[in-house]
């Protein structure tokens, strides 16, 4: 049975909201402008029935299996799926066989949806590779897992990989206003009055999953008794709805500001306590995990700076790690970068030293590059003098010869000033025994 084709079943109210409030259209879709915004690619492969083979890379909730769906609404060929879950090899071959039946009598081509298609062994995606190379079908996988680690590489290079983001929180409230709208599939058959901190808990805890929240909405509304024929929402059924207690966090607010500001301050104060207490109020809060990132990146050079040059590296590797597994695994990665940048020693001599030679370059003005600086490559610069007189450091002992290098206006400028704390006290030494 067409599993998208059945269209009383998805409508009917034994359904989930979730599935009830599916997309039908591309302009009921909500979110992933990035790949399906008007102009984009996707966009227009769907729209003109030319859709390739492709993957669905996302977390759950984001619109995978919804953009199958539209694409099975819109296009001229059969639609098949599978679920890689509780299919096998000779699923495979069936719809297979059934493509090259199509395609054979009918010139009518097969677009094979699969899935959770990582869940699918090196055997079972072997055995569809050569239906997707001669095109018998066109393949759509949908995961949530890394394609690049879970596909084969020869269905990833015949796909279009494309990367679904979580929804943000508006997107979601738009979600959940619709349902809360909609008389045919949603629960506008109900009187129901949410109060916008409800409405706000559920959009920003279902952390960019669809249909979490939606899932959520149906629960406080279908649970809630009438008041007067009116189901009332209050943030304590949202609560409850979901499973997860308000945190006081508003990402556009003043706690927003203040938790940042003691996360950040943490950091700096070599307080690992503290710092993964405010880290894990921002993670509960719904705070974009990003955004955590980012600061960590920052402050590892800001504050820690030379006195241990590999906490930068770790927290760009916790940057990438997030990018790589996702929520709520990425926590353990953001958590070790805060950990290690709050115990390391402490240096903020690079942001001293950057600002105090941005505000020079702003405020004096110089000569210029020294002669013996200047590139002497391109043709008529030695005639000019360029580079006359340039040392080069690897031919002296020690790889290391003095010479002008600063303008002549500044040469008694020193803008980084290391410390003895950590790396940077070696990096004192080494300095000044060149002088």
């Amino acid at each position: 049975m067409d599993l998208f084709s059945q269209n009383y079943q998805e409508n009917g109210q034994d359904k989930p909201l979730a599935v009830r409030m599916r997309p039908r259209t591309l302009d009921e879709f909500l979110g992933q402008e990035d790949i399906i915004g008007e102009g984009k690619l996707l966009r227009r492969a769907i729209e003109v029935d030319r859709l390739q083979s492709a993957i669905f890379y996302g977390p759950p909730g984001t619109g995978k299996t919804t953009l199958a769906q539209i694409i099975a609404n819109s296009t001229k060929a059969e639609f098949e799926k599978l679920n890689a879950v509780t299919s096998g090899v000779k699923d495979l071959r069936e719809v297979i066989k059934r493509a090259e039946g199509r395609r054979g009598m009918y010139n009518k081509r097969t677009v094979l949806f699969i899935d959770e298609i990582h869940r699918f062994n090196k055997s079972q995606q072997d055995a569809l590779l050569p239906a997707v190379e001669d095109g018998t079908v066109i393949l759509i996988g949908a995961t949530t897992e890394n394609p690049y680690f879970e596909v084969n590489s020869p269905l990833i290079s015949r796909s279009r990989i494309f990367k679904l983001k979580e929804l943000d929180k508006e997107d979601l409230i738009k979600v959940l206003t619709r349902a809360l709208e909609d008389k045919e599939r949603g629960l506008g058959g109900y009187e129901v009055k949410i109060s916008e901190e409800a409405l706000n808990h559920l959009a920003m805890v279902a952390n960019g999953d669809a249909r979490r929240a939606l899932n959520a909405l149906e629960l406080a509304v279908l649970t809630t008794p009438e008041d007067n024929g009116v189901r009332r929402i209050n943030l304590k059924v949202a609560e409850e709805s979901i499973q997860q207690k308000a945190i006081r966090y508003d990402k556009s607010g003043d706690n927003h500001y203040d938790i940042t500001s003691a996360f950040v301050k943490s950091l700096r104060g070599s307080d690992p306590n503290a710092a993964i207490y405010w880290l894990a109020q921002m993670i509960e809060a719904g705070e974009d995990p990003r955004f955590i990132a980012r600061r960590m990146i920052v402050h590892a050079a800001e504050d820690v700076g030379n006195a241990n040059p590999h906490a930068l590296m770790v927290a760009v590797s916790a940057a990438q790690a997030l990018e790589y597994v996702g929520m709520p695994e990425a926590r353990i990665p953001l958590a070790q970068a805060a950990l290690y940048i709050a115990t390391a020693p402490k240096s903020n001599t690079a942001v001293m030293a950057i600002d105090e030679a941005l505000a020079l370059v702003k405020s004096e003005s110089t000569s210029g590059v020294p002669a013996h600086l200047k590139d002497a490559h391109y043709g008529g610069a030695k005639d000019l003098g360029h580079g006359k007189g340039y040392k080069y450091p690897h031919s002296y002992p020690g790889n290391y010869i003095k010479q002008q290098y600063l303008p002549d206006e500044l040469l008694d400028n020193k803008f980084y000033k290391p410390t003895t704390n950590g790396y940077e006290k070696k990096i004192k030494e080494f300095l000044e025994n060149l002088d």
